[in-house]
């Protein structure tokens, strides 16, 4: 069954749900080799176990992303609106081997060039250059030196101009197709299930929750947060099939002015497929560990900032040094 929308498309109805979303997952790995590596990190890892682990260097015991691959990686902003091209998907991050994720980007990076044809000798220039900059954002790191925005890449300078540009409407053309405040179904977005509206709602009543979207562009703390729709989101590859809510807010009354809208992004966590240093210490709720991950991860990251689920600041449930 499938429910008829607005503008004539159809969505599932909740309980054929799973099923679409299995269907379209497939659908999406099969495109290319790049795209299967991309949405199969449980056989990536389950690949290097099969005689591949023991020629692998042991890299210390650090917070790591565990799926790095090309597509999550991008702009990311902070509060004070600081942007850095860095990993913006930490589902799988764990104190673990680092060097895996070093193996995942590489292979990513070898499919991608595969998959346009390129010549085999542009692919080992890839791996070269990988290699380079890993080590040579080490050397900076080690020696306390900030990353000059002038000697960035010419093509890592443009993206991050473009993000810094980006606004309220840029986001809301791309993800939801117009900047009305309200989430069109159809092929991006389906109906929730009555229960999954009232959790929604309640869920945003937290303060804890609630100043994710106030703590950006120097809203008020108490700034008065309301929902004002929400929809299952069909987003991602490895992903599609877990909970994924896309929720537009209102902060303070200003959509009238059409200008404090908030569009966030909720997403399931599940336990993470790649494999974790034995001896760690690390929280034993998948979603404090996701959260845990990027406080370590954050290439914004001070000592004395706490983000809204923080308690307490630092924490000690990650026992290893915070980046690689």
């Amino acid at each position: 069954m499938a429910q008829k929308t607005g503008n004539k498309r159809k969505v599932p109805d909740f309980k054929n749900r799973q099923a679409v979303l299995t269907a379209l997952r497939n659908a999406k790995m099969a495109r290319s080799a790049h795209t299967y590596v991309r949405g199969n990190t449980m056989q990536f890892y389950e690949w290097l176990e099969t005689g591949h682990s023991q020629a692998l260097p042991e890299g210390p015991p650090i917070w790591m992303c565990g799926d790095c691959h090309t597509g999550n990686m991008g702009p990311v902003a902070d509060a004070q609106g600081r942007v850095e091209i860095q990993i913006r998907d930490l589902d799988q991050t764990v104190i673990g081997n680092p060097a895996h994720d070093l193996i995942r980007l590489g292979l990513s990076l070898a499919t991608a060039a595969r998959g346009s044809d390129l010549p085999g000798l542009t692919t080992v220039h890839m791996m070269e250059a990988l290699a380079d900059g890993y080590e040579r954002a080490l050397e900076r790191e080690s020696k306390g030196k900030e990353i000059d925005l002038a000697k960035k890449p010419e093509t890592v300078r443009v993206v991050m101009k473009e993000a810094v540009r980006r606004s309220w409407k840029h986001l809301a053309v791309e993800r939801l197709e117009d900047i009305t405040p309200t989430i069109p179904l159809g092929k991006r977005f389906w109906p929730l299930a009555k229960d999954e509206a009232v959790e929604i709602a309640a869920l945003f009543e937290k303060g804890s929750i609630s100043q994710l979207a106030t703590s950006l562009r120097a809203r008020k703390d108490d700034g008065q947060v309301s929902v004002l729709d929400a929809a299952y989101w069909i987003k991602g590859c490895s992903s599609l099939g877990r909970l994924r809510y896309a929720v537009l807010l209102d902060v303070d009354g200003g959509v009238v002015e059409g200008d404090d809208l908030c569009l966030i992004d909720i997403k399931e966590c599940l336990k993470a497929a790649a494999p974790r240093y034995a001896g760690t210490s690390m929280p034993k709720d998948n979603a404090e560990r996701v959260v845990e991950g990027a406080r370590h991860l954050s290439p914004f990251r001070r000592e004395d900032a706490c983000g809204p689920f923080a308690e307490p600041c630092g924490g000690d449930s990650g026992t290893a040094p915070s980046r690689h």
